[in-house]
């Protein structure tokens, strides 16, 4: 049953909410919904590997599509896709939980990263697109009247791109630092409800084992002992590094590295070696003015040193 309508539209020049409108949802659904790179398809991996309960690698733009991405072609073909399929279901989204449907038979995964890394890793991101993916993002950019505008050519180095990121406004359609801020808001407004899951990137980080098990035990997934530790292995990085051509077929053309530079480091602090103090200071100062509290202690810490969100006061 449907329990809350989207609140608002977003487009840019990779995604449109308005793609949700056909979707149907299916008891036990599972939409892993983000921020850009903040772990989106760490947690695509995890979830597959739980569904199938197997080590093998699947093409996760197939098995769980991304409903509102405006560049793999029409929705109607996705969702098709999607209909067809009899597994569980697991679908993907960069969008706010603001402007996506909430359905109490679905179950809704969010996972957090400090803003400096998020950025960090779409630095690499953009200077990796291949022309192709950016002629596509042009054409998209251009034919939208609501952006009517190519796809900005971001700085190339670290600070620079950190200060074109901070600068940012939620009117730009490109993903900036307002627009982060604004997507963590609308997942810690939730952070409550009991089908939503809060996960964070560090705690991945830490430990990958027991994130793992938070999430089979929200999604009610039971796993034999015998294959849990090849289950692990096959969400770490390296491992999906290592079969990052059969788990992301998609981004050969998209990457000029394909998956070698899609799957760049997955490490986190890389920004202390590029920003001055005061880089760090007007971070600082943005988050404190944009979010609450416990929602930048949420982002910095992760829940393993903030504790568990649904419990925090504000």
């Amino acid at each position: 049953m449907l329990s809350r309508e989207p609140t608002r539209v977003v487009r840019d020049f990779t995604c449109d909410s308005r793609r949700w409108a056909s979707y149907k949802p299916r008891e036990g659904d599972v939409i892993i919904a983000t921020a850009p790179k903040v772990g989106t398809t760490w947690m695509q991996q995890i979830v597959s590997l739980l569904v199938f309960q197997s080590p093998e690698p699947r093409p996760l733009g197939h098995t769980s599509p991304w409903i509102d991405c405006r560049f793999r072609g029409p929705v109607e073909l996705m969702l098709e896709n999607i209909e067809t399929q009899t597994h569980r279901r697991f679908l993907k989204s960069h969008l706010p939980l603001d402007a996506l449907p909430i359905y109490d038979e679905v179950r809704y995964i969010h996972v957090a990263r400090d803003g400096r890394d998020a950025c960090m890793s779409l630095l690499n991101h953009y200077k990796s697109f291949s022309k192709e993916a950016l002629d596509g993002f042009d054409k998209i950019g251009l034919s939208d009247e609501t952006i009517g505008r190519p796809f900005p050519r971001t700085p190339q180095t670290e600070r620079e791109f950190f200060l074109y990121w901070i600068a940012g406004s939620e009117d730009e359609p490109t993903p900036r630092s307002d627009h982060f801020l604004s997507l963590e808001r609308s997942f810690w407004r939730e952070r409550r409800r009991s089908n939503l899951l809060l996960v964070h990137y560090g705690d991945l980080k830490a430990d990958l084992s027991s994130e793992m098990k938070r999430v089979a035990e929200f999604l009610g997934i039971k796993t034999l002992n015998s294959i849990w530790s090849r289950l692990v292995e096959a969400a770490s990085f390296e491992a999906m590094k290592r079969e990052g051509g059969r788990l992301m077929p998609q981004v050969e053309r998209l990457f000029v590295g394909g998956h070698q530079d899609f799957f760049y480091k997955g490490t986190n602090s890389r920004w202390r070696d590029f920003l001055t103090e005061a880089d760090v200071s007007l971070y600082e100062r943005k988050i404190e003015a944009e979010l609450a509290p416990a929602l930048i202690r949420w982002l910095t810490e992760g829940r393993l040193i903030a504790g568990d969100p649904r419990t925090s006061p504000d």
